[in-house]
């Protein structure tokens, strides 16, 4: 099958949308296959920025199909603002079609309410959670008490769900948190507004998917947020509500394990991560703010500053194992011109002075790892003109290759600025 299937290598934020939206050039379906609007994936184009939180970065291609896989859980007043946004702007081709698998998980009023609430009550213990609900429509679905977009289609099969989940959640909201109630006939109007936007959408899109399989057409599945985020893999508890490893994109999808070719890991040329957590390579000093404003490391989705450091090879050969990725995209490359020494974390060692090469489950003895740091020189040259390895700086290339000889995998691709055009190729994914 010539599939392949992208996923984030460290907490999210490594310039997955950009990857995604170039591998869509050559691609004839693309899937989004897990997570909700807690993800933003943000594409330059010429120029012009775009910022998607639910619609495949895809989108922007004419002739393609976009799927929203039934692992994703939709808000649906953001997702018909995305449709609106990309029509008014002229930037949803014409011979492009969505499609919203009716399996997907419907993300409630009463979802954000309680998210907020719950994080209000943590205080200073908070997750760092966007609010946007996902985290409560996940929990639903798992207890059997989520409702779908075909749900949603159904009025009286919608109407019934919903009493029982406002009847429940409103006892949560009150009792425990001491929030108003929510109204569900207003939501009820609300929603039934929703589903007839997106009744034209809905799709069972796993016969989709397969069907384009046994045509030999070409498959991307795209993942949100990153490896370390993951429910089962991440850094838990400070991780997101859905499993963002490759393996995740054939049940979020409906296909088969031998509907993947090849893995593209997103990895910045730095470390990023969003909210709390331990952070073995962290800086607080000037370099971690300059790579802040020279990476423009706000958060698509919230705004909120990214805490930055460097490039943790521990923590990508992790996620390198979990999603048996196949090849490597460095992004964020030119964030790095101008720092005179750079520097590589190869492994970790503890405070008992014990070396290991994988990331600790436990949190309490992650937060304790010292990095060990390998040192190179940097470079002040302007790549951002530079088409192929050869035109980078001699410096930029020995990093390369050193950090490619600690994934134990290739480099399939650079980035080397923000817009789509900015960017050296080394190997099509689809050519493995």
């Amino acid at each position: 099958m010539n599939s392949v299937v992208v996923v984030g290598t460290q907490w999210g934020d490594e310039g997955k949308g950009k990857i995604v939206d170039l591998y869509a050039e050559d691609a004839d379906v693309i899937v989004r296959f897990q997570g909700g609007n807690n993800a933003g994936h943000t594409l330059v184009v010429r120029g012009e920025q775009t910022i998607l939180h639910l619609i495949p970065s895809g989108i922007l291609h004419d002739r393609k199909v976009c799927i929203i896989g039934n692992g994703v859980v939709v808000d649906p007043a953001v997702l018909i603002g995305e449709i609106d946004n990309l029509a008014k702007r002229n930037l949803f081709p014409p011979d492009t079609k969505l499609y919203v698998s009716e399996r997907a998980h419907i993300i409630m009023p009463y979802h954000k309410r309680l998210d907020a609430a719950r994080e209000n009550r943590k205080g200073a213990g908070k997750i760092g959670t966007t609010g946007r609900g996902i985290g409560p429509a996940y929990e639903d679905k798992v207890s059997r008490a989520g409702i779908r977009l075909c749900d949603l289609l159904d009025s009286d099969v919608f109407l019934e769900r919903l009493r029982y989940n406002v009847e429940e959640k409103n006892f949560c909201l009150t009792k425990l948190f001491g929030e108003e109630p929510v109204d569900g006939d207003k939501i009820f109007a609300e929603y039934s507004a929703y589903a007839e936007r997106l009744r034209p959408y809905a799709a069972n899109t796993s016969v989709i998917v397969n069907r384009a399989a046994k045509e030999k057409k070409k498959i991307l599945f795209e993942g949100a947020q990153g490896t370390h985020l993951d429910i089962d893999h991440g850094t838990y508890p400070f991780v997101t509500s859905s499993s963002t490893v490759a393996g995740s994109a054939c049940c979020g999808s409906g296909v088969g394990p031998g509907c993947v070719r090849a893995v593209v890991g997103i990895c910045k040329a730095y470390t990023t991560r969003v909210g709390g957590g331990p952070f073995v390579t962290e800086l607080t000093d000037e370099i971690g703010a300059r790579m802040q404003q020279a990476g423009r490391e706000f958060g698509a989705t919230t705004g909120r500053k990214r805490r930055c450091g460097w490039v943790d090879m521990v923590q990508v050969r992790e996620s390198i194992r979990l999603s048996g990725i196949t090849g490597v995209a460095i992004t964020k490359l030119d964030v790095l011109t101008g720092i005179e020494k750079l520097k590589i974390c190869a492994k970790y060692r503890s405070p008992q002075g014990e070396y290991t090469d994988s990331v600790p489950p436990n949190l309490k003895e992650l937060s304790q790892c010292i990095p060990v740091f390998e040192e190179m020189d940097g470079w002040a040259e302007d790549m951002s003109k530079a088409r192929r390895l050869q035109d980078m700086p001699i410096e930029a290339r020995k990093y390369l290759d050193r950090v490619e000889e600690l994934f134990g995998v290739p480099i399939v691709l650079v980035s080397v600025g923000a817009d789509r055009e900015e960017t050296i190729v080394v190997r099509n994914p689809f050519s493995f």
